[in-house]
């Protein structure tokens, strides 16, 4: 999706003008930015997927999950608050209306997406509650539907339905699943929040597009403090402790995790993902994150020791196959 550029003051703009500011379908401009944001969505989707195994090393020292995301989105906004400063004083502050978009992203997309996930995790399995925060995807496809009135090709749908099979093979949801309605609740909950993420990192239209350095910047600032107020209150147990952890079969330092959280899994991840929006728009975008799960799987390989089974790699070829399905058949 393009942001809305000034309007020229002349009547008739000229046709190289006219390419210069948006590339039509098939241009090699528009396929070149179109396969950069698919390697950025990628590269966004791999940097989120980092994070559970470097959670789960803090984990097993002894940190609640909620330790976990507050030092992650608030070490994420300490780190990012002096360029953003310097960002601020070229540009100018944002308006009102920006503001407020930043707000409710750093409320919804960042504290309460982790807040609904973390709570269906309390009544389902993992892979269930997974399973139901990446239902976004299909929910974005119907929203964009509902807001446009134009359906849909049936390749999306297709391509749809093949990413959500191989990513029930990838959770191994096959066996021994159990529902429980207030955990689904917040698992829908969960899903909502991220299609709010796709939809909020998306360009503001006529109301001007907020950088991704400052959204990410305000988000990660307002998302780690509902979290910290969340913890203050009583409903999120917070306890961390420093020591030494096991990482890619090396005993390593409490702080290796957390500097590589907050860098890699908050503050690229985040900043990748906006970029990754604009180019690729919220659905398509949307789409190429559920690579997220399999990279996921990968590093537990890797730095867990943790063997995939041979229906995790069906799935996860199925998941490839789904998103390749879904991006053909919305691509420009």
């Amino acid at each position: 999706m393009t942001s809305t550029g000034p309007t020229s003051t002349s009547p008739v703009p000229s046709v190289a003008g006219a390419l210069e500011r948006d590339p039509q379908p098939g241009h090699p401009a528009a396929r070149s930015g179109y396969a950069g944001g698919l390697a950025i969505a990628l590269l966004s989707a791999a940097s989120f997927g980092l994070s559970g195994s470097l959670a789960r090393s803090l984990l097993d020292l002894g940190w609640t999950p909620a330790a976990v995301v507050a030092v992650r989105i608030t070490g994420a906004f300490v780190l990012l608050l002096v360029p953003c400063l310097v960002l601020l004083r070229r540009t100018g502050l944002p308006s009102l209306r920006q503001t407020g978009r930043m707000a409710v992203y750093g409320v919804v997309a960042v504290a309460l997406a982790q807040l609904c996930y973390f709570s269906a995790v309390q009544y389902l399995s993992v892979g269930v509650a997974l399973l139901l925060e990446y239902l976004a995807p299909v929910l974005l496809i119907f929203w964009h539907w509902a807001r446009s009135g134009r359906r849909p090709a049936g390749s999306v749908f297709g391509g749809a339905a093949l990413a959500l099979l191989g990513l029930v093979f990838v959770l191994d949801l096959r066996s021994g699943v159990t529902l429980d309605p207030v955990g689904v609740a917040w698992g829908l909950g969960a899903a909502v929040c991220l299609c709010a993420y796709f939809v909020l990192s998306e360009t503001g239209g006529r109301h001007g597009t907020v950088p991704p350095l400052l959204l990410t910047t305000v988000g990660t600032g307002v998302g780690g403090a509902v979290i910290l107020a969340a913890a203050g209150i009583g409903l999120l147990p917070l306890a961390a402790r420093t020591g030494s952890t096991v990482l890619a079969g090396a005993e390593v330092g409490w702080w290796l995790p957390v500097v590589l959280l907050v860098g890699v899994t908050a503050v690229l991840a985040y900043l990748t993902g906006i970029v990754a929006v604009r180019r690729l728009g919220s659905s398509v975008a949307s789409f190429v994150s559920l690579a997220e799960v399999l990279f996921a799987v990968a590093f537990a390989v890797v730095l867990l020791a943790q063997q995939p089974s041979p229906g995790q790699l069906v799935g996860g070829a199925l998941v490839l196959a789904g998103i390749g399905v879904v991006q053909r058949g919305a691509r420009p």
